[in-house]
């Protein structure tokens, strides 16, 4: 186990007889209060499922929550770092600072009824919690408020924060968090990330950071038949582009990875396109790499530009991701505290549906996971060859940062994908988030009756992670949240999704409501035979 030098914090709050049977003590109360509070872990896991919002739209979902919170006792700041979506949550007074995060953003056209082992849009065309960001802000507020108790009848010093990860899957929310000072007094974060698995890790992740930027063009319209030497293509430019890029890409380092949108092509085909816009993830293993990356995409970009006669607007970053480094001490502490909580009592039903729906996506129908993950080591920086990015990143070389992965979604799954939304609102979901809560508790006595534990993640993170590397956001000062993202499929989708919000007063789960038979599997013909009750207010 690793451990820091000792500081005057570890003074604070030593307990007058035998600490370490006492901590054991509160472990196992917290663990009953978490479970007390099951019902509360299903209704919001459930709700946010049913809101379905995409980035920078949370709109009901936050709402939602800050509600929650405020009638907890916390106060809560709206409307952070620019970001409407955004908010942070306070309890309690001194030190340490523990700050609870996860996201809660979803996925386009992952519309899907949960429960049902086949494809099943809720409304065709819509968003929805294809990843299961639905579930993390459950796993922190059971928490936090099972721990609450605990302080306030203790009389335990400390601060409890908590906040959203808004637009994760756009890269765009936790960076403008950093700048705008949200961890600045903050000792350690505790995040919270659905999985598959339960565990966590340590030291630098495989994958990759990001910058995510917008390549503009602006161009000269005329008629596309009548005079089209008179127009100048903003379109071809950002092809262009694409096509350079591409041929970039062979001599590029194998560990890259990009990938592109066009956005904006123009309004129709007889005039020639005066505007268009290509949004590009350049991605890499270190900050390094991710700056050379970018310098390049520059440079295709400009040379698009100079090709088709058009202009290269000033680019707009839309969010970046650094990779991530995760502090020993707290991860340790952490999996010892997920070994001692275990993988929730999966029944026949939970198993059999798991199947069905691996079976759906022709992945192996291995199941549900029985066992917890091990605590897992850092990359091997010779095998680490790229791949998904987080924000979370960013924060993690800010302040001390572990991510406990909690087992309430299905194995084998292709992740962004309307199969990774079936388990989402059903009771895989709910024990899952259940489980999580609990280790997440466990930490967090830990950390405010462990004192020793805050001074070894300080001097992990001072000594350690960031002895060579030094954080330097790769936002620019210019940048500006990209809070327009997204506005516009939600002004299309919600008034069809508002009729299916989950109504807890009404119904004890969202299930229930939707009228779903859990589980609904395949018939031999591989149907699933469900009849959907009519919401209130609309049809289907």
């Amino acid at each position: 186990m690793w451990v820091g030098a000792a500081s005057p914090l570890a003074a604070q709050q030593r307990d007058r007889v035998n600490p370490a049977a006492r901590l054991d003590a509160l472990k196992d109360e917290v663990s009953k209060q978490v479970d007390a509070r099951a019902d509360l872990v299903q209704r919001i896991v459930d709700q946010l499922f049913s809101f379905g919002e995409l980035g920078f739209q949370e709109v009901e979902t936050s709402r939602y929550l800050v509600g929650l919170l405020r009638r907890e006792g916390f106060s809560v700041d709206t409307a952070v770092a620019g970001i409407p979506t955004a908010w942070v949550a306070r309890w309690g007074r001194g030190r340490p600072v523990i700050a609870l995060g996860s996201d809660i953003d979803g996925i386009p056209q992952a519309s899907q009824v949960p429960g049902v082992a086949c494809r099943m849009p809720l409304v065709e065309g819509a968003p929805g919690h294809g990843e299961g960001h639905n579930s993390g802000q459950a796993v922190n507020l059971a928490a936090a408020f099972a721990v609450k108790r605990i302080m306030e009848r203790e009389k335990l010093l400390g601060t409890l924060v908590l906040w959203p990860g808004v637009a994760e899957e756009q890269i765009a929310g936790k960076p403008f968090l950093v700048r705008a000072g949200v961890f600045a007094d903050v000792d350690v974060v505790l995040f919270s990330h659905v999985g598959t698995e339960f565990g966590t890790s340590w030291g630098l992740t495989y994958g990759s950071g990001l910058v995510s930027v917008l390549y503009r063009f602006s161009g000269k319209a005329a008629h596309a038949a009548g005079r089209p030497w008179q127009g100048r293509s903003a379109l071809d430019a950002a092809q262009l582009m694409d096509i350079g890029w591409n041929f970039r890409r062979e001599h590029l380092p194998l560990k890259q990875r990009s990938h592109s949108v066009i956005v904006d092509g123009g309004d129709q085909p007889n005039v020639v396109p005066q505007t268009a816009s290509v949004w590009y993830y350049l991605r890499e293993v270190d900050y390094k790499g991710i700056r050379s990356l970018w310098a390049v995409a520059d440079s295709v970009a400009q040379g698009a530009a100079l090709m088709t006669g058009t202009t290269l607007l000033p680019t707009r970053v839309l969010g970046a991701a650094w990779p991530r480094h995760y502090n020993r001490p707290v991860a340790e502490a952490l999996s010892a505290n997920i070994e001692r909580v275990g993988m929730p009592p999966w029944t026949a039903d939970d198993q059999a549906f798991a199947r069905a729906v691996q079976r759906a996506v022709s992945q192996p129908d291995s199941g549900l996971k029985r066992k917890v993950d091990s605590l897992d080591p850092p990359a091997d920086p010779a095998r680490n060859m790229g791949g998904a990015s987080d924000d979370i990143g960013d924060v993690s070389w800010t302040v001390p940062t572990v991510v406990l992965y909690y087992p309430a979604n299905v194995d084998g799954l292709p992740g962004h994908h309307w199969s990774s939304a079936m388990a989402m609102a059903t009771p895989i979901a709910h024990k899952g988030s259940v489980a999580g809560a609990k280790a997440g508790a466990m930490t967090m006595l830990d950390l405010l009756l462990r004192p020793a534990l805050v001074d070894s993640a300080r001097a992990y993170f001072r000594d350690v992670q960031t002895r060579e590397v030094k954080y330097e956001p790769l936002i620019r000062p210019e940048d500006q949240p990209p809070i327009e993202l997204n506005r516009e499929i939600l002004e299309r989708y919600r008034p069809a999704m508002r009729p299916y919000y989950y109504d807890a007063k009404r119904h004890r789960t969202y299930l229930e409501q939707l009228g779903v038979e859990y589980p609904a599997l395949p018939d031999s013909a591989g149907a699933c035979r469900v009849r959907l009750r009519q919401p209130r207010g609309g049809t289907r």
